[in-house]
């Protein structure tokens, strides 16, 4: 064998090596850029999984009705059932008592009311933020379906609907200058309350905010609405259940109804 075929069979190996090791460049490149294409549209093509969450509740003891607000549309379940609001309408109340105070800064008292109203669902709380805001402040709210009560605001009624278009903008119903307060309250409700879809597990970067509502805890009403956002995409959600037997069991048909609902939601993105 002369020097030069030796020189093109030891060169032969490296250059074919090297050429693998573009091939294989390439073809990462190529899976990173599919992923990054795909993700966009995944996120805009995710709905919720509503088929899902009627297969589940309707074994389930009671009855239930849910919405759910995503890419400017409504999807749902007997999304106009009127039902008592209970304490989901602190939620309300929240925001009816911030408007008031729209023109000044929130005092000590202002705050010994909303966080124990909002974050443990105090009763009493309740009672004197109602006596504040009214019924006129609550409808002022314009919310569908929304009837309140003249004098227990847990007697109100709402609908899943009403509440899931309440709550997709939620924040910004309220006066600039408290929001960030109000749904600081919204997001860090105390851990014992923080059941059904307060024990979901989002993907990462979505933020949750929510209120619960369960009456006497009897299981005759148990409700959430919440708020979901990434900071750039926001998902409303309003689940309500009536009949349930008990708490304990409507405490279960909220978190099974949220997290089929909540199936398959993307990343945040970025």
């Amino acid at each position: 064998m002369d020097g030069q075929e030796r020189l093109r069979r030891s060169q032969g190996p490296r250059q074919d090596a090297r050429l693998s090791t573009a091939a294989r460049r390439a073809l990462v490149a190529a899976a990173l850029a599919a992923t990054v294409s795909t993700a966009p549209a995944a996120a805009a093509t995710w709905t919720p999984d509503v088929a899902a969450a009627r297969a589940y509740a309707a074994p389930r003891p009671g009855t239930a009705s849910f919405a759910v607000r995503a890419h400017g549309r409504l999807y749902g379940h007997r999304t106009q059932r009127g039902v008592p609001a209970v304490s989901t309408v602190k939620a309300m109340l929240l925001v009816a008592y911030l408007k008031r105070a729209k023109d000044r800064p929130l005092v000590a008292e202002d705050r010994r009311l909303l966080a124990p109203m909002v974050r443990r669902s105090d009763d009493d709380a309740a009672n004197r933020v109602f006596v504040a805001v009214g019924t006129r402040g609550l409808a002022r709210l314009g919310v569908p379906g929304f009837r309140a009560h003249p004098t227990i605001w847990g007697n109100s009624t709402v609908t899943a609907r009403g509440m899931s278009r309440f709550m997709l903008t939620i924040d910004r119903r309220m006066p600039p200058r408290h929001r960030a307060y109000g749904m600081s309250l919204l997001r860090t409700i105390v851990p014992r309350q923080r059941w059904g879809i307060g024990r979901v597990r989002l993907p990462r970067g979505w933020h949750l905010y929510f209120k619960s509502g369960w009456g006497s805890g009897s299981g005759a009403a148990d409700h959430q609405v919440a708020l979901l956002t990434d900071g750039e995409r926001r998902i409303s959600v309003a689940v309500m259940t009536s009949g349930n037997g008990s708490h304990a069991a409507g405490k279960a048909t909220l978190r099974g109804i949220a997290r089929r609902l909540l199936r398959g939601l993307p990343p945040a993105r970025g």
